[in-house]
């Protein structure tokens, strides 16, 4: 991706394409959001409003998936209708965005009747070019990953990722996907674009994956055995597999096949592609490869760009309800507000590896960063404001910072926060030197703290995608002309 950062006297970006297209992964409404997805979801926030100030017009797409084997067990074992259990379910996932202050415009389920209809449509246009035929389908199956899986991805004939789940064996009679049609073109893909998976070792990992041969998988379940999922068009007897009715959301949520123009504002060409993925590594294999596959096989444009974080593990385990250390999302907004999640999420989270949150180290980060370092310049500051009665002109606008452009351009969310907190440390240092606090009148002092002003309203200009409402309670009380104190950033913790 390309940024283009204008000359400071504009006081403002733009880009060169005017439109951006971002969407997560839609995630399974069979348990509550995890600190995991709020990860995900955080960091596509960030590049979203991050585009949003580069003054493009951003289409950001979020959602719940809500077919297949999982859910339909769980409504089963809670004695529900499927439809009422995802309807209570998809809600706690769409309330993310008051909780986590997202600024997604789209919410989309794939319970929708317009998702539905698009979910035939590719189906349709696939089986038509002749990517989509019956077959007997014999495999091992993960309901898990709702994923087929062969010996080699299996430890003790369990699936790694989902270790209680028992591996099914299933015979029947399926549509198959022919996925073997398409390792040519996915290389030729991934070679003709050599930032399509970031990192750059998940691209290495996938183009692997595609290099020792690609298997037809199944697109369809035999609807007496497993109801739940989108009717296969012209077979009253079988339901989509649920991978291709849930990937089907990335351009069924632009409205496509209905409105092409919007599909081709915001998803883009084949010579000028413009979508970007945000999923987790379990997700590599669907994102930039089955579902490159089925665009191809339905001639439409590829994906531009799809970012593959890590996991978040809890005192160094993997997250689960047996072990009790699954960490809730809305419990740490309650107890220490919306913008200290974000900023861990994203300052301390490694954005492309595995990485480690524990209560300890979250408070920690809390105490030095936020209510010791950011918070406390900001108070000191606007207490000498308010003492000396200093005036400082309002600003005319913001820019980022050149360095913050360039981690955001690499998705080093956590790089682009760290160069901002040294600012905000040599801020401090600035005031410690020049003793501000004895007597801001003294030759050259108003000077100094006139500046200061001038670099924390750029402080909350480059924190505006990470912390938006903490950059707008700086941005107000820094406004000017007069600057006074106000509450606490961030408290002491109690």
């Amino acid at each position: 991706m390309t940024f283009t950062l204008m000359k400071k006297s504009t006081m403002k970006q733009k880009s060169q394409n005017r439109h951006f297209y971002i969407t997560t992964t839609l995630p399974y409404v069979n348990a509550k959001p995890h600190i995991g997805f709020a990860l995900e979801i955080i960091q596509a926030d960030a590049i979203a409003r991050f585009h949003t100030l580069l003054g493009k017009e951003v289409f950001f797409n979020f959602g719940t998936d809500e077919h297949g084997q999982k859910i339909y067990k769980k409504a089963l074992s809670e004695n529900i209708d499927p439809q009422k259990y995802v309807d209570e379910n998809a809600k706690k996932f769409d309330d993310l965005k008051k909780a986590l202050n997202l600024s997604y415009n789209n919410f989309i389920r794939t319970t929708d009747p317009d998702h539905k209809r698009a979910a035939q449509e590719i189906w349709k246009i696939c089986r038509d070019n002749g990517f989509i035929e019956k077959g007997l389908y014999s495999a091992k199956y993960c309901v898990g990953c709702e994923l087929e899986k062969q010996d080699s991805e299996l430890v003790d004939d369990k699936c790694p990722l989902h270790p209680i789940e028992e591996i099914q064996t299933i015979e029947e009679e399926n549509y198959f996907f022919k996925f073997s049609k398409f390792q040519e073109k996915l290389l030729k893909l991934y070679m003709k674009n050599p930032d399509f998976v970031v990192p750059k070792h998940r691209l290495t990992e996938i183009s692997n994956f595609v290099k020792d041969g690609l298997k037809d998988f199944s697109v369809s379940r035999l609807k007496e055995k497993m109801p739940w999922g989108v009717s296969v068009p012209d077979d009253p007897d079988h339901v989509m597999y649920v991978w291709f009715d849930a990937l089907t959301n990335y351009i069924s949520a632009l409205g496509w096949p209905k409105d092409l123009n919007k599909f081709e504002k915001f998803w883009g060409t084949s010579e000028n592609p413009n979508a970007i993925q945000v999923a987790g590594k379990d997700n590599l294999r669907q994102q930039s490869a089955m579902w490159q596959a089925m665009l191809l096989a339905a001639n439409l444009p590829p994906s531009k760009q799809i970012l593959i974080h890590g996991f978040i593990t809890s005192g160094g385990e993997k997250m689960s309800k047996s072990r009790g250390n699954v960490i809730d999302p809305f419990q740490y907004v309650e107890r220490y507000g919306t913008d200290t999640l974000r900023y861990y999420l994203l300052a301390k989270i490694n954005p492309i590896e595995d990485s480690d949150f524990t209560r300890e180290s979250f408070e920690q980060v809390y105490l030095a960063d936020l209510a010791n370092g950011l918070g406390n310049l900001v108070a000191r500051v606007a207490k000498l404001c308010e003492l000396n009665k200093i005036s400082a002109h309002e600003p005319r606008g913001g820019f980022f910072d050149k360095e913050v452009v360039n981690h955001l351009e690499r998705y080093r969310f956590d790089n682009a926060l760290e160069s901002i907190w040294k600012k905000i440390s040599a801020l401090d240092t600035l005031i410690n030197r020049h003793k501000l606090w004895e007597n801001t009148k003294e030759k050259g002092k108003t000077k100094v703290l006139l500046e200061i002003v001038k670099s924390i309203r750029q402080i909350a200009f480059n924190l505006k995608p990470f912390l938006p409402e903490t950059a707008e309670k700086i941005e107000s009380q820094f406004k000017g002309p007069k600057i006074k104190s106000e509450k606490p950033l961030f408290p002491r913790l109690k």
